[in-house]
């Protein structure tokens, strides 16, 4: 049975994600592949404050005229003013009332939000836009959003030698791809590109779309909200595929490990 026939049976799903390969990148050890079967089975919940508000700025960012169709947003400053004193958000009324706004966001099918979070990235959008790089290639000043123009949210479905693989681009733009990212500093950065796996995730999207020009767009959460344009090197897309292979093969010896071993929390070494 081939590799793609393999992950159906064992997942219900034929391609992989590069968030699920990502997963698998140091399942040396079967133990260490749990954290990729869960994603598999739709049973790995990861959710935080900082992923949720990622979410919202990229849609901000890439495709504003469908926000509201996704999010609801909660304007509170009427409510706030209201009941005033220190801690307006920590009072009982406030509490009733934003759970009442919830209920209209679920019943709608949408994700509740704060005002003030979507300030902070409309402040965000604000400085990208306002904000320009030297191109190395001319030397001349180009604005940042130069490399946010193109298609977004472009899906793509293809194989990769025997592994099917399927994703999403945030920009399919012309002779390029870009990824956008927040971020907690520029400065670290560089340091998550390899951390959290983002060399792999650039070198599934170029190889499959033939196209060697791969950059992220990384902005600061914190003011002045500074961007940084990063373009993957050779070495990171090399970094890339190294990484990529050894988690598709953690990920055969995962699929031809019985189930029942596979699946067990608990295990036990001589060490």
């Amino acid at each position: 049975m081939d590799f793609a026939s393999k992950l159906m049976e064992r997942t219900g799903k034929g391609y992989l994600s590069y968030s699920a390969i990502k997963y698998a990148a140091d399942g040396a050890d079967q133990q260490d592949m749990k954290l990729f079967e869960l994603y598999m089975k739709g049973e790995l919940y990861k959710s935080s404050d900082a992923l949720f508000f990622g979410s919202v700025y990229d849609k901000l960012l890439l495709e504003p005229d469908t926000f509201t169709d996704e999010y609801y947003v909660v304007y509170d400053a009427q409510i706030v003013e209201e009941i005033g004193g220190a801690k307006p958000r920590s009072t009982k009324k406030y509490k009733e009332w934003y759970e009442l706004e919830s209920e209209v966001a679920v019943a709608s099918g949408k994700k509740i939000i704060t005002e003030e979070w979507i300030q902070e990235a409309e402040n965000m959008i604000t400085r990208l836009d306002e904000s320009e790089i030297q191109d190395p290639t001319t030397g001349r000043q180009v604005p940042v959003r130069k490399f946010l123009t193109g298609k977004a949210q472009y899906e793509i479905v293809d194989w990769i030698h025997d592994v099917p693989i399927r994703g999403f681009l945030d920009v399919r733009g012309d002779g390029f791809i870009t990824d956008s990212k927040t971020t907690r500093s520029l400065s670290a950065f560089k340091w998550d590109v390899g951390k959290r796996c983002y060399d792999i995730q650039a070198y599934i999207y170029t190889h499959v779309e033939q196209e060697s020009n791969f950059y992220w767009v990384a902005q600061s959460k914190s003011v002045p909200y500074t961007v940084g344009v990063y373009k993957a090197s050779e070495r990171t897309l090399s970094m890339g595929e190294s990484k990529f292979w050894s988690a598709i093969n953690n990920i055969a010896r995962w699929l031809d490990t019985p189930e029942q071993e596979a699946s067990s929390f608990a295990i036990y070494k001589e060490i």
